[in-house]
């Protein structure tokens, strides 16, 4: 959690420096620990000056619960994240949007248009031809397997890799010149132009594809369909342009194979690590 209200009385942490804050204190390839660690000596609800950022990091269950569920509302925000907000045309997507009515009706979207059982459902073929594959993602979103799936899954890569991790130029928001001295912003813009000219090829291909009504009946409709079907009927209150679709795309496509792969790579080298687990795996696997 993150604030810039310093005026509050804030729970326990460790000494600070000026300027820096406790950013020295996190330098190291295994942060979650180091973290875990100075929770140990500060307690599970401790105070940490990131850079200009004041940051609360609670590491307890029972108070996460409080966080997240009673008081949800009110650290219901995203902070700032340089690469992301390039990435996503000005935090346009689900993830990062700020919290409010706009966040509202994408999600709303989503979850009443886009990840309804029936639609869902309408997947299925594509799950049972892909799966081995692991192009499901690309098939719900796109439709028919896309030229570009390849390429736009490395970009993918490319943009949680820039995205994730400790960037200096998020720990100073008030300062936008350090994206460019670091070189962030130079990588996110190139990123950028890279997945527009792929996501809005896509687009286009669709939007030609509803133009001259080729498209099938609406339980074999695509995600990118149904977006474009959406922004064609208007009346909402931010209207749905080509910038907030890719924005959307790029949070299915993202969460829907990005993490799992990443789940998968976490639990394979997990097993590697851990003999006895990796046998039990091999046993269940052959049962």
């Amino acid at each position: 959690m993150k604030t810039i209200d310093s005026t509050k009385k804030l729970p326990p942490g460790p000494w600070k420096l000026p300027f820096i804050g406790n950013l020295h204190q996190l330098v190291g390839s295994l942060p979650h620990r180091i973290l875990r660690d100075l929770a140990n000596q500060h307690g599970p609800l401790m105070h940490l000056q990131l850079g200009e950022i004041s940051t609360i990091v609670v590491s307890s269950a029972e108070i996460a619960k409080e966080v997240m569920i009673t008081h949800g509302i009110i650290f219901a925000d995203r902070p700032y994240v340089a690469a992301l907000d390039i990435l996503t045309y000005g935090s346009r997507d689900i993830a990062m949007a700020h919290y409010g009515n706009y966040w509202r009706q994408i999600r709303k979207i989503c979850t009443v248009e886009l990840l309804t059982a029936k639609r869902v459902q309408s997947f299925e073929s594509f799950r049972q031809e892909e799966v081995s594959a692991l192009r499901i993602t690309s098939r719900a979103a796109f439709g028919n397997v896309c030229n570009d799936h390849e390429l736009y899954s490395s970009v993918v890569d490319e943009i949680v890799k820039l995205g994730s991790g400790f960037r200096v130029a998020d720990m100073y928001p008030s300062s936008r010149v350090l994206e460019r001295i670091s070189g962030l912003r130079q990588k996110a813009e190139a990123l950028l132009r890279k997945s527009n000219k792929i996501l809005q090829d896509i687009i286009n291909e669709h939007r030609a594809g509803l133009e001259s009504e080729i498209i099938g009946e609406e339980a074999k409709e695509d995600l990118v369909t149904v977006l474009l079907k959406i922004q064609q009927l208007g009346g909402l209150e931010f209207p749905l342009t080509d910038k907030e679709i890719k924005a959307i795309i790029w949070d299915i496509f993202g969460g829907g194979g990005e993490t799992s792969s990443t789940s998968v790579d976490w639990a394979m080298s997990e097993m590697v690590r851990n003999p006895r687990v990796l046998k039990k795996a091999q046993n269940e696997a052959t049962e």
